[in-house]
């Protein structure tokens, strides 16, 4: 390999350099490219933080005008595009990065430059479909972007260009990173490591990773098709030209239903992991719990239409979708009533993992019921557009994926960086946003029911709205300070010197096992499961009374991995740094941006596209 790689062109050979910014720009190691996805979905986050409590403040009040009507049409719809794909997506991808190697015991992810290209392809696509802002105007006709409201005539200038090239180049990020994952994990467990004895979040990665992968090619076509509408006049959904708006409809949410569990399945995974753990007792049910994750993801796609109930479709297609989304609330409740039987009777320890992996249980069950009661057609013509969809759906992608994510935070954080966060810092962060969630959106249920519609920029004193108005945007606020509160507790404790010991937590998985951050290699030596839980089964072994015991030094598989030699980091060859990820997507990235602006453009970014793709194809697959 050496000899060949001599033969390259200068500027085809390997960066060599590991440290400084450059170091981060052509890496391919999982836990780096975990974090810098982390690092990048949380400013996201706070930009569309920053545009919900814009929203709320002009709400506050009847008759506001902080913001214009159609400002106010961008800000509603960059606060779901930016929450959905550029905030709870990415952070879920960041524990997919850091966590998936270290709980199946590999030494990376299958694929590690296509691992970076799709965190490189995700920051310049979040970009693009943020650029609005800067040149223009940003997508206005909500994140759905319903036919005709995307034609020229209702949505002039290039706001919905930025949506459609911006999502296209986002499904790249998403369907490289899914396919990655479903590789990684069904050809990289560690000897010994069955199906049935992986971690609840790796299925729960596996599960979403899979919905990616035949989720995102949907909405793909539905984009393109959006995409020669607007660019070369053709007629997919224009009803004067032959087309058919609802044709949108039934494209987007056959993408859309499954992005719900895209979104909260891998919240539901970090759960599974962070209730054990500070229970001090086994997952209830697991076979049960990884069945019902299954299920979902099988059952996600067949109640898309459920979104669709005021549409038209008739009684027979209303009542079919009808069944199907009351039927995806049985795994669901499977679920929740698992972790609950895990928490009863544990030695329960109130870490701020576990508070915001409990706040989850009590918010996504208030979210799961609301749903379930405009899962009936009858209720659901009366809730339609209404603020009462608006609390819904922020109890499940707020109160569930984001607690979920939080949750993970705190458990994840020292394993990640080798620092602890500040215990006391996280509770008053829980309890800020738990108080905060519950403030700004139960009072959206009984604001819907009374008939406030959901994208209205303001209204009359005269509608009674203005009280839980008022009290809503006070909680978005506390939400705003419970953020800044986290914020705090990561830069103070990032200052600090590292002192995370390997298994803070007593914990039950693989990732434990070894050192708070870990080495570059991950495992000096794969490890052998012969348990479910594994590293629990090395340090504890059940005694006749059924309470676990300590095992003697060197744990419960000593007596089989004793006599292995461990290999030594110098003998462990991982995959060299490369900047074609980067330039690649950089490429792409310039290509669609160059269909707003100009065809030499689109010929720039189609040249480095191939200089990446030429690169790519040449460069060595292991380091010199």
């Amino acid at each position: 390999m050496a000899a060949v790689s001599g033969a390259l062109p200068r500027w085809l050979q390997r960066p060599t350099t590991y440290s400084g910014l450059w170091g981060w720009v052509v890496t391919v190691d999982h836990k780096r490219i975990g974090v810098m996805y982390g690092v990048t979905a949380f400013a996201f986050f706070l930009v569309g933080g920053i545009e919900a409590v814009t929203m709320r403040l002009q709400l506050a009040t009847p008759a506001n005008t902080l913001v214009n009507p159609d400002t106010f049409s961008q800000l509603f719809s960059m606060h779901a595009l930016t929450m959905i794909f550029l905030a709870i997506m990415p952070l879920s991808a960041a524990f997919f990065n850091i966590i998936i190697p270290l709980q199946i015991g590999a030494r990376d992810v299958a694929f590690p430059r296509l691992n970076a290209l799709s965190y490189w392809v995700f920051l310049f696509g979040g970009l693009l479909l943020n650029a609005g802002w800067l040149f223009g105007r940003s997508p206005g006709a909500g994140w759905f972007a319903y036919s005709n409201l995307t034609s020229g005539p209702f949505s002039p200038g290039s706001g919905m260009d930025y949506y459609v090239l911006g999502l296209l180049v986002l499904g790249t990020a998403s369907m490289a990173a899914g396919f990655n994952f479903v590789v990684t994990i069904i050809n990289m467990r560690a000897p010994g490591m069955t199906l049935m004895r992986m971690p609840l979040f790796t299925w729960m990665t596996l599960v979403t990773s899979f919905l990616l992968v035949l989720a995102m090619p949907v909405i793909t076509v539905a984009l393109i098709e959006l995409g020669f509408d607007r660019f070369a006049g053709t007629n997919f959904f224009r009803p004067e030209g032959g087309g058919d708006p609802i044709l949108w409809q039934h494209l987007f949410w056959v993408f859309g239903h499954p992005e719900v569990y895209i979104l909260i399945l891998p919240a539901m995974g970090i759960v599974s992991e962070v209730l054990p753990t500070f229970s001090r007792k086994p997952l209830f049910g697991y076979p049960v719990v990884v069945l019902s994750g299954v299920f979902i993801g099988f059952m996600g796609w067949a109640v898309w239409s459920h979104h669709m109930f005021t549409v038209g479709l008739g009684p027979i297609a209303n009542a079919t979708f009808a069944i199907t989304t009351m039927f995806i609330a049985l795994p669901t409740g499977v679920k929740v009533f698992s972790w609950i039987a895990t928490m009863w009777g544990g030695s329960i320890e109130f870490k701020t993992a576990m508070l915001f992996a409990i706040g989850f249980i009590v918010l996504f069950i208030i979210g799961g019921l609301s749903g379930v009661s405009h899962a009936s057609p009858p209720a659901d013509a009366q809730q339609q557009d209404t603020y009462y969809i608006v609390a819904h759906i922020h109890y499940v992608l707020f109160g569930g994926s984001i607690f979920g994510l939080f949750s993970g935070m705190y458990y994840w954080f020292p394993k990640a960086t080798g620092h602890l966060l500040h215990e006391g810092l996280g509770k008053l962060h829980f309890w800020l946003a738990f108080i905060g969630m519950n403030i700004t959106f139960a009072p959206m249920h009984w604001l819907g029911l009374d008939g406030m519609p959901r994208r209205i920029y303001t209204y009359n004193s005269n509608m009674g709205w203005d009280f839980w108005n008022l009290v809503a945007t006070a909680g978005s606020l506390l939400i705003a300070v419970s953020t800044l509160v986290f914020l705090w507790n990561v830069f103070t404790t990032m200052r600090k010197e590292k002192d995370a010991p390997a298994d803070p937590w007593d914990g039950r998985t693989l990732e434990w096992s070894i050192s708070s951050p870990p080495p570059i290699y991950n495992f000096r030596t794969i490890p052998n499961v012969y348990a479910r839980d594994a590293f629990w089964h090395q340090k504890y072994v059940e005694g006749s009374d059924g309470r676990p015991r300590p095992v003697p030094t060197g744990g419960a598989t000593a007596h089989s991995e004793g006599h292995e030699a461990a290999e030594s980091p110098h003998d462990i060859h991982m995959p060299g740094l490369s900047y074609f990820p980067i330039i690649l997507a950089l490429g792409l990235a310039l290509t669609a941006a160059g269909i707003m602006i100009h065809l030499a453009v689109v010929a720039a970014g189609v040249l480095i596209t191939f200089f990446g793709i030429y690169g790519w194809a040449f460069e060595p697959a292991d380091p010199e």
